[in-house]
C-alpha cells in the first residue's frame, strides 16, 4: 500500500536588505554559523508558535543575526522550486522560501553580517559605464551555443513557451531587442537554465550529466538566495519609475548629483544629468532645503524629499525612460 502520509513542508524566511553608499548598491549578507563561507541573505524558518506572521518572524531573525531593525519591507514572492535548497535532500523536508526586500540607510552590524556590492554577484547587470564586456566576451557566445542545442530544446517545448533563442532576445537584447533592465531574475534564470550559475551544477549535484559550458559567472550564494536577490533588484528597479523608495537611501538632506547617483546605481543605467533634473522638478518629489554645501566644485544646494507628493497622486515616482539615459557625464 502507498505511503500516503504528506510530505513536510518547511517555510523559510529571507531578506534582501539594500543600502547605498560609496557609489555602489549593498546586499546585507550573513553567515549561518555552520562553516559555510559562502555569503547569503539574512535567513530564518518560520516559526508560528514564536511569529504571528511572516514580517515579525523575518524582522526577528533579521534583528538577531545583523542587529538590524528594519523600516521599510515588504514581499517579493515565494520560492518554493524544488533541489534550490541544497542542503535538504529529496527524502527530507521540502522548503518553501518567502522573499523580501528591505531598505535601510545607516545600519549598525555585528561581526557576522556584512555590506557586499549587488554587482559582484550580477557582473552582467552594471551598465553605468557602458556595456559590460562579460556579455561579448563570455555571457553571449556561451548562451548562443546553448540556444543552438535543438535536441534539447525539443525535450524542453512541453514545459517552456518560448524557444531558448526567444528567451536569449528577450532577456539579453539580442536579435534588435532593447535590454531591459528589470529583467534582472529573467537573466538569472536564463543562466541557471543554462548552467552558466554556479548554483545549477549545485543543485543538480555530482551525479548531473549536464554540465557547465564554460567559466561560472559572478558570486555564488546560499540555497536560493542569488534568486531572491535577483528577484528584490529586479522589483526595486521597477518601483523606482512609480513609487518615491529611493528616498528611503537617502539622507534626510541632499544634492540632485547624489539622487541621481543613487538612481543610477540602482537602476544599472547611465542617466542624461539634465534630463534627469528636469524629471525631477516635473515629478515634484523634491524641495529645496535652503542650505547649501560644500562639493568639489561650487557649492551645491540640498533638497529633501516632499512627502506631501503621496498624497498629490497616485504613481509618484522617477519615470526614467529612454530620454533620460544619455552619454554625457
Amino acid at each position: 500500500m502507498p505511503d500516503l502520509t504528506p510530505p513536510a513542508i518547511e517555510i523559510g524566511l529571507a531578506a534582501a536588505i539594500v543600502a547605498f553608499s560609496g557609489g555602489q548598491p549593498h546586499i546585507l549578507t550573513a553567515q549561518a554559523g555552520d562553516g559555510d563561507e559562502t555569503p547569503g541573505l539574512p535567513y530564518g524558518p518560520f516559526d508560528p508558535l514564536a511569529h504571528r506572521t511572516f514580517e515579525i518572524g523575518l524582522r526577528s531573525w533579521v534583528a538577531d543575526q545583523t542587529a538590524l531593525s528594519l523600516g521599510y519591507v515588504e514581499q517579493l514572492y515565494t520560492f518554493g522550486d524544488r533541489g534550490r535548497q541544497a542542503e535538504i535532500r529529496e527524502a527530507g523536508p521540502h522548503v518553501v522560501s518567502v522573499g523580501y526586500l528591505a531598505l535601510t540607510r545607516a545600519p549598525t552590524l555585528t561581526a557576522q553580517a556584512a555590506f557586499r556590492p549587488w554587482y559582484g554577484f550580477f557582473p552582467w547587470e552594471d551598465w553605468r559605464a557602458g556595456r559590460p564586456t562579460l556579455l561579448d566576451s563570455t555571457i553571449l557566445p556561451l548562451l548562443r551555443r546553448w540556444a543552438e542545442d535543438k535536441a534539447a530544446e525539443r525535450a524542453e517545448q512541453d514545459r517552456r513557451a518560448l524557444s531558448r533563442q526567444q528567451r536569449l532576445a528577450a532577456c539579453f537584447g539580442e536579435a534588435g531587442a532593447p535590454w531591459d533592465e528589470e529583467k534582472t531574475l529573467e537573466r538569472y534564470e536564463l543562466l541557471y537554465d543554462s548552467g552558466l550559475a554556479f548554483e545549477a551544477q549545485r543543485d543538480r549535484g555530482p551525479g548531473s550529466r549536464e554540465q557547465a559550458p564554460g567559466p561560472l559567472l559572478g558570486q555564488a550564494m546560499r540555497f536560493d538566495h542569488r534568486r531572491i536577490l535577483a528577484t528584490a533588484i529586479g522589483r526595486l528597479r521597477a518601483k523606482l519609475k512609480y513609487r518615491p523608495v529611493v528616498f528611503e537611501l537617502m539622507p534626510d538632506a541632499f544634492t540632485l548629483t547624489a539622487l541621481q547617483n543613487t538612481v543610477e546605481a540602482i537602476s544599472g543605467r547611465h542617466l542624461h544629468k539634465q534630463n534627469f533634473r528636469r524629471l525631477v522638478e516635473s515629478a515634484a518629489l523634491v524641495e529645496p532645503t535652503g542650505t547649501m554645501t560644500r562639493t568639489a566644485g561650487r557649492p551645491a544646494a540640498l533638497f529633501r524629499y516632499r512627502r506631501e507628493v503621496i498624497a498629490e497622486r497616485p504613481a509618484p515616482g522617477l519615470r526614467v525612460g529612454s530620454r533620460a539615459i544619455g552619454a554625457e557625464r
